[in-house]
């Protein structure tokens, strides 16, 4: 049965777990800059969101938490990662590269490119899993039965509404941000971002 409170409760935290700047984020900012498959990295992220809050929901969370193996993997991935997308962003801001402008007929390789990105840039960092599966996770499960499924619905809309915003927002403020000088700042910004939460993991290690 749908439980208005519920769903808000869901959405709210959701909200707060995913809102702060992260990989998925600063991101998503930068493909929405670009003007590359904007849709395609949106619907990438919601629906890697909504398949983790669903196994968090199914109980899968417990697995996870109790996984030093797969936490450790997932670490040092990750920080391998974010530490090469952080280096080539910032790169990238210091030799003063343009933005990208979106073109017709872009090849499927370039697509498949983007979400091979956004594919690694979710999976490979722990915190999705820790806010996803763990934490909203072990939130929902401890709900009644019958109000599991209107929290769920909650979180997964706040992804929805949240990357939605966030990817079409950057894309329709790409006359501003897509200056040279502005935009080595969003490249900035980013790489920075991504050597930050590297260093973070390795010394959650």
């Amino acid at each position: 049965m749908f439980s208005q409170p519920i769903f808000l409760q869901g959405l709210g935290m959701g909200a707060s777990l995913i809102m702060p700047i992260g990989a998925q984020n600063a991101h998503v900012i930068r493909t929405g800059v670009a003007g590359r498959h904007v849709v395609l990295t949106v619907a990438c992220c919601v629906f890697i969101d909504v398949a983790l809050i669903a196994l968090g929901m199914s109980g899968f969370g417990a697995l996870i938490e109790h996984s030093p193996v797969l936490l450790l993997a997932a670490r040092w991935g990750g920080a391998a990662f974010l530490l090469w997308y952080g280096v080539r962003c910032l790169l990238s801001s210091w030799r003063g590269a343009s933005a990208p402008q979106a073109a017709a007929g872009q090849a499927a390789s370039s697509a498949a490119r983007a979400l091979g990105i956004v594919l690694a840039m979710s999976l490979l960092n722990p915190h999705v899993y820790l806010d996803t599966v763990v934490l909203l996770g072990a939130v929902g499960s401890s709900l009644a039965a019958g109000h599991r499924a209107s929290f769920a619905a909650g979180a997964m809309t706040a992804s929805l509404l949240w990357f939605s915003v966030l990817g079409l927002g950057a894309r329709r403020c790409a006359f501003v941000l897509a200056r040279p000088v502005v935009w080595r700042a969003v490249e900035a910004f980013t790489g920075t971002t991504m050597l930050v939460l590297a260093a973070l993991l390795l010394a959650e290690g």
